[in-house]
This record gives C-alpha cells, sequence and structure tokens, in this order.
C-alpha cells in the first residue's frame, strides 16, 4: 500500500477546532497553491563566465552529449533553438505551444518537449529537428523516459499522466493532483505532485503506482543522480531534498535559501546544479556522498529559472526568462 499523506491534512483541522471559541463557525482553510519560482530582482553583480543573445522568454534547456548540441525552448513564436556549445544558433524547430521543461529520451535524443498550451508531446530528433507529435492530457509540463522505453508525461492541469509508447498514449494514470517535475531511474519514474506538496514512484511498465510521501512546503523539479536518488527542489521550502528511489524515502536535506527551482545534473562529476531565482545564482552540490554539499556559487543573469550542464566538459548553461540571454559558465 502506498504511503499517503494524512498529517498535512489533519494538522489544519486540529487548529481550527482548537480555536473555536465563539459559535461562528470556522473558515475552512485556504490550500497553498503550487510553487512558482521568485520573481528576481535587479541584478547588483555581473553574471559569471559569458553571456549571449539569445531569444524571447528562454526557458526548458537541455544539452545533448552525442550531438554536442543546446536545446532551448524559446516564446514569441515559440520554437526550439538547437545552438552548439559557445551559443550559436545552428537551428530553429517550430512548436506547436509553448514549453517550460526538457529532457532527452536518451543521450543522442530525441529532445522531449512538453507543448503545454497545445496539449502536445513533441519529439525533436537530433541533429536534423525532425519532428513527431502525440496528443497527452490537460497542459503538459514535463516528460522523461524509463529504461523500457516508454515516456511518462505529467499533465499538470488535468492532474494525469501520460504513458506515450508508439507515438501513442497506452496509458493514463489518475493518481496525480497537480504533476509536476519527472525523473527517472531505471523503470522507476518520480513525479512531483506540486498541488499536494509529495513525491509518488511509480513502476511505469506495469501502471503501477509504488509509493507516496510528502516532498516539503513547494516542491516543484526533479533530477535522479548517479547513486539512484531522486533529488528534488523544494522551492517554497528553501532546501533541496534526497530521496532513496527503493524504498522511496527521504535521506537528506540541504537548505538553501533563494527560492531553488532550474536543476541539471552533471553524471560526470556528479555535481547537481541548481538555480536560485531569488538571488539570481547557480549553485553546484556534490552527490558523491550520502549528504549533499556546497562546492560552487556563481551569479547568473537575471531570472535564471532553467539550467542544462555539459557532462563532458562541465559547462554550465543559465538561460534567463527575463531577458532571453544565455549564460555559459566553465567551473572546471
Amino acid at each position: 500500500m502506498p504511503r499517503v499523506r494524512i498529517a498535512a491534512v489533519l494538522l489544519p483541522l486540529t487548529l481550527a477546532l482548537a480555536g473555536c471559541s465563539s459559535s461562528t463557525p470556522a473558515a475552512d482553510p485556504v490550500p497553498a497553491k503550487a510553487a512558482e519560482p521568485a520573481d528576481s530582482p535587479a541584478l547588483t553583480t555581473d553574471p559569471a563566465g559569458t553571456v549571449v543573445p539569445l531569444d524571447p522568454e528562454a526557458e526548458g534547456m537541455v544539452f545533448d552529449p552525442v550531438t554536442g548540441l543546446l536545446a532551448v525552448a524559446v516564446r514569441n513564436p515559440n520554437r526550439l533553438v538547437l545552438l552548439d556549445a559557445t551559443g550559436a544558433t545552428l537551428r530553429e524547430v517550430p512548436l506547436p505551444g509553448h514549453a517550460r521543461h526538457l529532457q532527452l529520451a536518451a543521450p543522442g535524443g530525441p529532445v522531449l518537449v512538453p507543448a503545454e498550451d497545445s496539449n502536445t508531446l513533441v519529439e525533436v530528433f537530433l541533429p536534423d529537428g525532425e519532428t513527431t507529435q502525440t496528443p497527452v492530457g490537460s497542459y503538459p509540463h514535463d516528460a522523461a523516459q524509463v529504461a523500457s522505453g516508454q515516456v511518462l508525461v505529467g499533465d499538470e492541469k488535468s492532474g494525469t499522466l501520460s504513458v506515450v509508447d508508439g507515438g501513442q498514449v497506452t496509458r493514463t494514470l489518475t493518481s496525480q493532483t497537480q504533476p509536476g517535475g519527472v525523473a527517472v531511474v531505471g523503470d522507476t519514474a518520480g513525479v512531483v505532485d506540486v498541488g499536494a506538496f509529495t513525491l509518488t514512484s511509480y513502476d511505469v511498465p506495469a501502471g503501477e503506482l509504488l509509493d507516496v510521501v510528502d516532498a516539503g512546503d513547494g516542491p516543484t523539479h526533479l533530477v535522479a543522480d548517479t547513486r539512484g536518488r531522486f533529488l528534488v527542489a523544494d522551492t517554497r521550502g528553501d532546501a533541496v531534498l534526497t530521496f532513496t528511489a527503493d524504498p522511496l524515502r527521504e535521506v537528506g536535506r540541504l537548505a538553501l535559501p533563494g527560492t531553488p527551482y532550474g536543476l541539471a545534473y552533471d553524471r560526470s562529476a556528479q555535481l547537481l546544479w541548481v538555480t536560485l531565482t531569488a538571488t539570481n545564482e547557480v549553485v553546484g552540490l556534490s552527490t558523491a556522498a550520502d549528504q549533499l554539499t556546497e562546492v560552487a556559487r556563481f551569479p547568473t543573469v537575471r531570472q535564471p529559472n532553467t539550467v542544462a550542464v555539459d557532462d563532458a566538459s562541465g559547462r554550465v548553461f543559465v538561460g534567463s526568462r527575463a531577458t532571453g540571454e544565455l549564460q555559459l559558465i566553465d567551473p572546471r
């Protein structure tokens, strides 16, 4: 049986009963909304590394180590920009809707693009930019491919998960309130529910929910590390949480003030890169030990909602949602 969030439901009820000293009925508690990145302040420090112009509202980014291409989602119009490692644009691919999160199905591609306002999963093949489109649930937010080849898509506004196999939705799971970030360890997927503040694990080939645990005060996104753990940005809670995948269990919490939001994982260096949207910074956290430790910190462009990393060189890419700029940092 999956573990469920009982304490979070009982606590507001207990407080309401304790405070009822008159005959006036207590108002029902208002549930907290999903956490969002901070509205970043104006820069007070020059960004580290090199900053190059990109395109409006850059958000959603992933680097492919096989082709050496950086894929970035931009808007006005909606498209996927493919760049080389220096930030030079090589190709643009039109998209049917805007995207906020990108992942690779596997090294070499395709790029998984949840085009939110078109209710479509777009797969962009590299390096040529050819596409396939699959209709999914309402407002797909993130997507990841498990080891056996199925793609799990989090449909944020319909509260569903679409399992895509061979360009078709083969199963729809209805166990989420508002799915956000998705990551995988083998055939197990972890999904952050940004409406319920939980992390849920699924056996995707079996279509089975495995477990549910609390995931902080306002989680948004997650990645999997080389040790088979899920690393979750608790955006409202100003922390990064560490969970084992099997069993699903919280085993670490690192306080990280600054509204952590964007995540990217350097598998070669075992480094998690986290953007801090309230302070315009990106922080490198070592995942080599049981507990995460900070090993690097750099000032960024304004509104750093998105980060990606080249595992081979260690180059870190930060995208600005506010200015449409791309920042390149070489920490090694």
